[in-house]
């Protein structure tokens, strides 16, 4: 190479114009100047959270078979990472290995939301929804979080009957009446103080923060140099906490359904505001059905039978208001006596909003409503409309759990929310406050208000004096893919927005798709997150996917993959090729998904 081009190529075309000059000296300083080890770029993980994690040995993995064709560990890790010869409590991890192992790239962690969803539980469904090449490449690896499921567990009470003694104001939908928020307040605040009591220690060392702690020393126990992984609704949570507490200690992150952190956290002045009125999520779940009647009105009643009537939007409202006056009583031959308040219909329609196909169930049980709450109605009307409310009425009955065993579900989505963010001092004060959200997001303001009524701080006095509260701005070494939808009714696409706002090397996916979090729901957000997991390839700046099934139109949406393990293991793992579902997402607090009825 001629002498000329090696210096263009060392030191630039100022390098040659300078050379031979007075002003060498100067030039052969620039050359050692570029040669010389530059500054990194991106963020590191501060000494404080390379001590806690570091020191804690590599934990040996002894997998066994489980699951019919997963293997499955536990492993003891520090209470506190404060104190790792301490005290300690035991996770569970579960994996589903890599068809091609010749050819693995590592390990994908999952975690499908809650707060409180079982690691263990989406990781053995991952060949049901997750892309094969991602299973030919990754084993897949599920961490049941501190607290929850198979790990060791959260335990406010001491015993069933104490529990169902404390949670019985709380069974309700949401409370509407007087009453029922004087027995939601009470029955709030016995569960705040059991949790800060009994509950510990545990309830004080499951924050957010501990599980990315337990992330990174997991990410070791498995071999991976750097951690993958992909988080699902609150799972957005937790890995935009693993991005900022270790920026340089990932290689592909990827958020779908986004909770902002510092609207989860609450920062300066929100710190004394309801985590919804900085999540907004009624707002995202006010949105989508709004969208979804006026759809009804456009397809007409051929469609949508909800339009015949006229209006849908001012159809859904008149139910609601006949059942804010008064609940609707329905006699049956075979579930006897049912009422069916305000609450059940609105938490019904909100737990269908998180299916893609739930715009349907929607529209025909306020179709319903709207014929048994008039009493001139045909009586040929009624006795239809009666009979499809009882069935309904039926399979959430069937869907009901009492007593044994000790079900902790609660108490693990309140053990993080409330140890991690801030919220209103008094439980008194949420009647007025979820009242207000209503205002603003019509129906669902208060379903959303209501669900940490327990963490007001006079109550919920137990802390992790490890959680964090941010920064969440870092810049990582990798980026991080976000992943915003629509018509998400429970983390707002807002959220997804302003989370990637917040990240300074992270790319936004848009998609125009229904139901909550959009994996699955057409291949270009599928195509999309593989091509980034497998390969560090982002989607172009800008994309907007669209969802495969919409409202009104004859393509039905994927169904779920089921969550249950011994439903998983009894039908055992599909083959390459065979059609996916939706992931197995843990809806957050207030969703219900079925007509709830008493």
């Amino acid at each position: 190479m001629p002498r000329a081009i090696r210096s263009l190529t060392a030191t630039g075309i100022a390098g040659i114009v300078l050379a031979g000059s007075a002003f060498a000296p100067a030039a052969a300083a620039a050359a050692a100047a570029a040669r010389t080890p530059q500054p990194p770029t991106h963020d590191r993980t501060s000494a404080a959270e390379a001590r806690r994690v570091d020191r804690v040995p590599t934990p040996k993995l002894d997998w066994y078979a489980c699951y019919d064709y997963a293997e499955c560990a536990t492993v003891r890790l520090p209470l506190d990472y404060d104190n790792p010869k301490g005290a300690t409590t035991e996770v569970a991890v579960l994996r589903v290995r890599a068809r091609d192992q010749q050819h693995k790239i590592g390990s994908l962690f999952l975690n499908p939301g809650g707060p409180g969803g079982s690691g263990t539980s989406i990781a053995l469904a991952a060949p049901y929804f997750l892309g094969d090449d991602l299973l030919d490449r990754f084993d897949i690896v599920g961490v049941d979080p501190r607290g929850v499921a198979a790990s060791d567990n959260v335990k406010c009470f001491p015993s069933v009957k104490d529990q169902t003694r404390a949670f019985a104001g709380l069974n309700v939908a949401f409370p509407y009446t007087k009453a029922e928020e004087k027995a939601y307040v009470a029955a709030s605040k016995a569960v705040g103080r059991g949790c800060s009591t009994t509950g510990r220690p545990l309830t004080g060392a499951a924050s957010t923060a501990e599980v990315a702690r337990d992330m990174d020393v997991l990410r070791r126990a498995v071999g991976d140099r750097k951690l993958s992984y992909l988080g699902f609704s609150y799972g957005t949570a937790l890995g935009q906490y693993y991005a900022n507490m270790f920026p340089d200690r990932f290689r592909a992150l990827v958020v779908d359904g986004v909770l902002n952190p510092n609207a989860w956290v609450g920062q300066g002045r929100s710190r004394n505001q309801l985590q919804e009125t900085r999540l907004r999520s009624a707002d995202g779940a006010y949105r989508a059905l709004h969208e979804i009647l006026v759809r009804c009105a456009k397809a007409g009643a051929e469609k949508c039978a909800l339009a015949s009537g006229g209006d849908p939007v001012a159809a859904y409202e008149t139910v609601a208001q006949r059942l804010r006056k008064k609940p609707l009583v329905v006699d049956d031959p075979d579930l006897g006596q049912f009422t069916v308040s305000y609450a059940d219909f609105v938490s019904a329609t909100l737990g269908n909003l998180y299916d893609p196909n739930g715009w349907q169930y929607i529209v025909e049980l306020t179709g319903e409503l709207l014929v048994l709450t008039d009493p001139a109605a045909a009586a040929p009307a009624r006795a239809q409309a009666r009979t499809e409310v009882a069935r309904r009425a039926a399979q959430a009955r069937q869907q009901r759990g009492y007593d044994f065993p000790y079900d902790n579900g609660l108490e693990t989505f309140l053990t993080v929310d409330c140890t991690d963010a801030y919220h209103p001092r008094s439980a008194d004060a949420w009647p007025a406050l979820s009242a207000r959200e209503d205002k603003r997001a019509p129906y669902f303001g208060r379903a959303w208000a209501w669900g940490t009524a327990p963490c007001a701080r006079d109550t919920w006095t137990v802390r992790d004096e490890d959680a964090w509260t941010g920064p969440f701005d870092r810049t990582t070494a990798a980026p991080v893919l976000v992943v915003g939808n629509y018509w998400d009714p429970a983390t707002n696409y807002q959220g997804a927005v302003s989370s990637a706002r917040l990240l300074p090397n992270s790319r936004l996916l848009s998609s125009d798709s229904w139901g909550h979090t959009a994996y699955g729901t057409s291949a270009c957000v599928t195509g999309a997150v593989d091509a980034y997991l497998l390969k560090g390839t982002l989607p172009a700046k800008g994309t907007l996917c669209t969802g495969d099934a919409q409202p009104f139109q004859d393509e039905p949406a994927a169904t779920r993959a089921a969550a249950s393990k011994s439903d998983l293991a009894r039908a055992g793992e599909p083959g390459r090729g065979e059609p996916k579902r939706l992931p197995p997402v843990v809806a957050p607090l207030p969703a219900v998904g079925t007509l709830t009825v008493r």
